[in-house]
């Protein structure tokens, strides 16, 4: 296995905001990642709950088809990206009408061997 190598696992079209779930990942980047999962465990963001997903498919990805050491592996790269919008309407006072955008994500993380320095 190289050094360099990364597994990574992405979520498409979670319908959330960015916003949202860029505040709970930026908790957990750069941890080791079964760390990371008994963090996002416990808090009380739903925003968690598609984060431990995400990143609990990426240690099985890197197990399963890569032979890797889950113990051994930490977030190396987790970011969370604009998918498309919903837009819907609402209806207001004399006939005008306001967009609302419905907001969705792609949630991308990758795990690896920690760089030694």
């Amino acid at each position: 296995m190289s050094q360099a190598m990364k597994v990574k696992a992405v979520a498409k079209g979670v319908r959330m905001s960015p916003f949202k779930l860029r505040r709970v990942m930026n908790l957990v980047r750069g941890m080791n990642g079964l760390e990371a999962l008994d963090h996002l465990r416990y808090m009380p963001h739903k925003a968690a709950r598609i984060i431990e997903k995400v990143i609990h498919s990426a240690l099985s990805n890197a197990e399963n088809n890569h032979m890797f050491d889950v113990e051994d592996l930490y977030i190396v790269e987790a970011f969370v990206d604009g998918g498309s919008m919903l837009r819907r309407i609402r209806p207001r006072a004399q006939g005008r009408a306001y967009a609302i955008r419905k907001r969705t994500s792609h949630v991308t993380v990758a795990v690896g061997l920690k760089k030694e320095n």
